[in-house]
């Protein structure tokens, strides 16, 4: 049998040492980092990769594009797919920054807690993301939205790019996200006016609601962080929360490293489908919800 390789593309001066020891840790034979690569280059660098190959060797050679911008990424697959020939073509898998299986994992704890603990589901939910113009909150958004839930993205610097961004969501996958301004404590808390939950995937070390902004949404059930680094996101949810109550109502936490541990077993079992597999896949952020989603239980 033929070697399994795989090959980490990144547009950014550098690929990840985190996405380098999950798919070294998941088995590869051979794991090969470019950098500073471009749209452009996707095309040729794929062709490279298929060619050198036997057709029948495809599932052993897989492609992972990394950097840090979601819409970016999914061009970059985007691309590699319309350069197979067929029958020539590989494995491929894309999770920039890690923040499509975060915000895979973050979407799946919190389904499993109001299923739960709460009785229900996302469909017809208020769900407001901070952190709207990021990656994990741009794959939320979506996955929310897939799910029935009306998502809403919080911009810290206003509307502007969160629109564009949810405009660009509409383009791609044709559901709707809508926006709100998020750049003020008083624009925070008009944007959680009748959440059923907050996700937020802000900067680490930033405080977003505090607990009297927590206060003036009664009919909160669950609110999840993923930042690790004091003060939390969200006061009172705790790093290991896990849907244990905080503040005065019914919500529940959902904290950093109770999502960050189905975040890790996803990245790495994405990775272990590709070595497992006898014909050539493609992994974006919904093959990550659905595992993450059989991890969270």
């Amino acid at each position: 049998m033929a070697r399994s390789i795989l090959h980490m593309l990144s547009p950014l001066k550098h690929m990840s040492p985190f996405d380098i020891n999950m798919a070294v840790d998941a088995g590869f034979d051979a794991v090969i980092p470019y950098t500073g690569v471009t749209l452009e280059e996707i095309r040729p660098l794929v062709q490279d990769a298929i060619f050198s190959r036997a057709p029948g060797d495809g599932s052993r050679t897989s492609i992972f594009i990394g950097g840090k911008n979601g819409g970016l990424a999914l061009d970059m697959l985007d691309a590699a797919k319309k350069a197979f020939v067929p029958p020539f073509a590989l494995n491929l898998f894309t999770d920039p920054a890690g923040s499509f299986t975060t915000g895979a994992a973050m979407v799946a704890k919190v389904k499993a807690v109001l299923r739960d603990k709460h009785g229900g589901d996302l469909a017809g939910r208020k769900v407001v993301i901070f952190g709207g113009t990021g990656v994990v909150a741009y794959c939320a958004g979506v996955l929310v939205a897939l799910e029935g839930g009306q998502a809403v993205l919080a911009g810290h610097d206003g509307t502007k790019r969160v629109a564009d961004i949810a405009a660009g969501i509409k383009q791609r996958f044709d559901v709707d996200v809508g926006y709100a301004d998020g750049s003020t404590p008083e624009a925070r808390r008009t944007a959680v006016a009748g959440a059923e939950i907050v996700l937020s995937s802000g900067p680490a070390g930033v405080n977003i609601l505090s607990a009297a902004d927590l206060d003036s949404v009664p009919g909160l059930l669950v609110a999840a962080d993923v930042n690790a680094v004091p003060p939390a996101g969200v006061e009172g949810v705790g790093v290991m929360a896990s849907g244990e109550p905080f503040g005065n109502g019914k919500a529940l936490g959902v904290g950093a490293l109770a999502i960050g541990n189905v975040k890790y077993k996803t990245e790495l079992g994405l990775f272990r489908r590709l070595l497992a597999t006898d014909k050539p896949i493609s992994l974006d952020f919904r093959d990550a919800y659905k595992l993450a989603l059989e991890i969270a239980g």
